[in-house]
């Protein structure tokens, strides 16, 4: 399986969410040390430097990720939100988060694991209450389990992204057609 984070949901929470892939088989953890979880919080973009984390940094994140995920399906399908979940989501969210600073070279924002991790839930809380709710569709590969934000015209986008799924399931489908042809 591949190592390198995606983001390819439309928005950090949810591509947060995705990082235990393949939830209904093989099932593979992003977050497999504190290392990994700190290297998805630099690409994503949202902390510039951070402290090193521990092995409970890492298990906090994914508690934390598995009620967002719980709270992600319960808004997709309509459901209401699962309260023990939301109470996860909501203790994250009080934490102190990231402050961006202003240096001589611009903004810069450095960060403990632990107010990075504030940072997604508060965003989480901003997503899930917010206007895109609508918005918000599975990708269309059985394999896959990622929840991302159509913005497409008509609500018509199918996969999570082309490279990580579109492509793969477009081209088994030709595959398929070409099998049945011969």
């Amino acid at each position: 399986m591949n190592l390198d984070h995606v983001f390819v949901c439309g928005h950090p929470a949810l591509d947060f969410a995705a990082t235990l892939r393949a939830r209904r088989s093989v099932r593979f953890e992003m977050f497999a040390s504190p290392e990994r979880l700190n290297a998805w919080y630099l690409e994503s973009g949202l902390v510039d430097t951070i402290t090193p984390g521990t092995a409970e940094d890492a298990h906090q994140a994914i508690t934390i990720r598995e009620a967002l995920y719980r709270l992600v399906t319960n808004r997709r399908l309509g459901e209401g939100f699962d309260r023990e979940a939301l109470a996860v989501l909501n203790g994250a969210a009080r934490e102190n988060a990231v402050t961006p600073q202003l240096t001589l070279s611009g903004r810069h924002n450095e960060a403990t694991p632990g107010q990075a991790l504030a940072t997604v839930a508060r965003g989480a809380v901003e997503l899930l209450s917010g206007p895109d709710v609508p918005l918000l569709k599975e990708c269309g590969n059985p394999e896959c389990t990622r929840v991302y934000i159509d913005r497409s015209r008509g609500m018509r986008r199918q996969w999570c992204g082309m490279e990580s799924c579109g492509n793969k399931i477009k081209a088994a489908a030709y595959r398929a057609r070409q099998r049945s042809t011969a």
